[in-house]
């Protein structure tokens, strides 16, 4: 696969999810179990679930009780993005580890699936930003204003597909090489957030 398709993967999720565009709607994965395209669908699901939970977690009327129950929906969403980021990681250090890797070879500022993740988060800006320009209900300013925006997001789209093309390439004839850190969150983890160690 290739940007282009990931960017299509992505698109398609995002859709599904607006069939009924509910939070708590059933998920189906439609791609094999071992798949890389399995892991990209779960990844965009995951985000454009989260999306929604932050659209609703700003309601200004929101019950504060609904509300606590909403942020840690949102912080164990943040828990399952990283994971599905570093099952992608780990798909692709698995594909390249026969790759030799050239004297010289540089690392990237970022691995290529936190890179893909961007690409995941910018296919829902584009999609809702899309729904903003084309608005009925909007004034003309507003829509004007939102296609300015969308122009924007899609010339970023194409940027950031092109640098990841570019990398998995460069991976893969040893000319950058992969080197993964794992994120490490403590909020979540009883023995590293204070706040939770100390009820203990």
């Amino acid at each position: 696969m290739n940007a282009k398709q990931y960017n299509e993967l992505f698109d398609k999720v995002i859709t599904k999810y607006h069939v009924l565009d509910n939070v708590d709607q059933p998920f189906e994965n439609p791609f094999e179990a071992n798949s890389f395209e399995h892991l990209l669908y779960r990844k965009c699901w995951i985000d454009t679930v989260q999306w929604h939970y932050e659209d609703i977690i700003r309601l200004p009327d929101i019950d504060p009780i609904e509300a606590i129950k909403l942020k840690r929906k949102i912080d164990a969403s943040n828990q399952d993005r990283t994971d599905m980021v570093e099952y992608v990681d780990s798909y692709f250090l698995n594909k390249f580890k026969e790759v030799k890797v050239k004297k010289g070879a540089k690392i990237n500022s970022e691995t290529p699936a936190w890179a893909i993740d961007r690409l995941s988060i910018l296919a829902l800006k584009i999609y809702h930003m899309n729904e903003e320009a084309t608005r009925e209900s909007a004034s003309e300013e507003h829509r004007n204003k939102c296609q300015v925006k969308l122009n924007v997001l899609l010339e970023q789209r194409v940027d950031l597909s092109t640098a990841i093309d570019d990398l998995l390439h460069d991976i893969a004839t040893g000319e950058k090489f992969m080197k993964v850190y794992k994120q490490m969150k403590m909020y979540n983890d009883k023995d590293t957030n204070p706040m939770l160690y100390a009820k203990k």
